[in-house]
């Protein structure tokens, strides 16, 4: 069975709105595994408007699945990394201001830089994936960089899903197949949900982890949270 990663930036946001302690992220975190979900993934960004510093450190002793911090690798978060040694850290190539992800790495070009990354994480014993899309060359070359995994970034297959499923899944397929040839282990994440994912996740057999946040708590507010979880893990039986 595919895993299921609960991204819970979402809640993080919505506390941040007033100020105070509600919603409990730490008391979501601690539900969000009790209602069945394989981990918790943060993307703490440097102006802290979702997921805080802090946050990063307050969750540590209450994961009991798997932690993926995901974000871009600048000095400030590969420190922070580091001194948290999650399961898993998911490189993205987004900047600071960005909105959300939005690209996968150019492992051509950012080759030397994924490599000296990717060295410090796994120095400190720390699982790595990075958010990629399809282009095989790109593919091809992640093997270079020393990573564990890549995260096949699912938008593109999210947008046009409605319209062509098997269209919009093909290179995602094409890419998978290359991915685990080469001896890549697989996840994915962006834009999956309640409609989309059980095709993607069976398009990929060698897949083995999804991301999913906005979605999954847009959901989650029309259906309870405890509900929704149990929702998206159907999707993902293989």
């Amino acid at each position: 069975m595919t895993k299921l990663s609960v991204n819970i930036n979402k809640v993080a946001t919505l506390r941040n709105a007033r100020g105070g302690n509600a919603p409990d992220l730490l008391k979501v975190a601690t539900d969000v595994q009790l209602f069945g979900a394989d981990g918790i993934t943060i993307h703490p960004r440097p102006d802290e408007r979702h997921i805080r510093y802090k946050d990063v450190y307050d969750l540590l002793p209450l994961i009991r699945t798997e932690y993926n911090i995901e974000g871009y690798p600048s000095k400030e978060f590969i420190d922070l990394v580091i001194k948290a040694r999650p399961n898993q850290v998911t490189l993205v190539p987004d900047p600071p201001e960005a909105l959300t992800s939005n690209a996968g790495w150019d492992t051509i070009k950012h080759l030397t830089f994924l490599q000296d990354v990717i060295g410090k994480f796994s120095d400190a014993g720390i699982r790595t994936s990075i958010f990629i899309d399809t282009d095989l060359e790109n593919i091809q070359n992640a093997v270079k960089t020393n990573t564990d995994r890549i995260e096949l970034y699912t938008e593109p297959y999210a947008t046009h899903y409605a319209k062509d499923r098997d269209k919009a899944i093909a290179p995602f397929v094409e890419a998978a197949n290359l991915a685990n040839k080469i001896g890549l282990k697989i996840n994915a994440g962006h834009d999956l949900n309640l409609d989309n994912l059980k095709f993607f996740n069976e398009s990929i057999p060698f897949l083995k982890e999804v991301s999913i946040g906005h979605a999954l708590i847009c959901d989650a507010l029309y259906l309870g949270l405890e509900r929704t979880i149990q929702l998206y893990q159907q999707q993902l039986k293989k």
